[in-house]
């Protein structure tokens, strides 16, 4: 028991971690921190890891460089872990297969600093993506044998809540698109996302609840175009696209909160009339 609460605690901490280093990236990009290194990678303008950085930029390019390092170690501790400690099929994939990205995630990290290209950005995001999934993962099917309703309706209702945050935030819609903006568009986005992957791997979990589970991966994969193509620049019918995919995850998640939070009140064990 206790090595399975160890793991389930490293498995958490690979998907904190990875959620953190995407917001920091996301940070790095939208403040320009990576012009400081001037098309020059690794050594960019001759600090290691901030210290003794020739500016704020620097900093920031280089504590975004040690959170990474940081965090594929965790991860590929986590990976290991899964494989020593007999863990399921289906985390050792996760998990495998989010190691095996980390080598093409650095090299894309490196050619956004050399050569920042449309392509390249994209691809960066995706790969980033698909690691933070695939961690999620690890750590969802870590601890489903526990799942009830009620797990799966907290899990629709948080993207439910968040979504309209993601909304707010649209990229150049309502408000001026800063890096601090950018970030919170980031973090509500990668929250509900992970939210409605939750409900689709738990729900399969509860009798009855599967049949949330189109609405909830619709959802989750209409967010992750929406994460890939956050920080692109796009007119007026892009901006259109993006509030009418957001909208869309919205009711989708909507629908399947509905249906979950039905199912958790008829579960829930009635009070004892009295006998008077």
């Amino acid at each position: 028991m206790e090595s399975r609460f160890r793991f389930r605690t490293l498995a958490a901490l690979s998907a904190a971690l990875t959620f953190v280093l995407i917001l920091l990236g996301v940070y790095t990009a939208a403040a320009g921190a990576g012009l400081t290194c001037e098309a020059r990678w690794p050594l960019c303008d001759g600090a290691v890891f901030g210290l003794f950085p020739a500016n704020w930029g620097s900093f920031i390019e280089w504590f975004h460089r040690l959170v990474a390092m940081v965090t594929g170690f965790v991860i590929l501790g986590t990976t290991v872990a899964a494989f020593r400690r007999g863990r399921s099929r289906r985390v050792k994939g996760a998990l495998a297969a989010a190691t095996v990205i980390l080598p093409a995630q650095i090299v894309l990290g490196a050619l956004t600093v050399t050569e920042y290209e449309w392509l390249i950005l994209t691809a960066h995001f995706v790969t980033a993506t698909t690691i933070f999934t695939g961690v999620v993962l690890a750590a969802l099917w870590s601890v489903d044998s526990a799942v009830d309703a009620d797990r799966v309706r907290q899990a629709t209702t948080v993207a439910v809540l968040v979504l309209p945050v993601v909304l707010a935030f649209t990229p150049r819609l309502f408000v001026i698109y800063s890096a601090g903006v950018q970030v919170g568009y980031y973090a509500a986005a990668l929250t509900a996302y992970a939210a409605l992957v939750a409900a689709t791997v738990w729900a399969r979990r509860v009798p009855g609840l599967g049949r949330i589970r189109p609405a909830t991966l619709g959802g989750a994969s209409l967010l992750f175009g929406l994460l890939v193509v956050g920080r692109q620049v796009y007119g007026e019918t892009g901006q259109l696209l993006t509030v009418a995919a957001t909208l869309l995850a919205f009711a989708l998640a909507g629908a399947a909160a509905w249906v979950t939070r039905r199912r958790s009140a008829r579960d829930r064990p009635r009070g004892v009339p009295g006998g008077d």
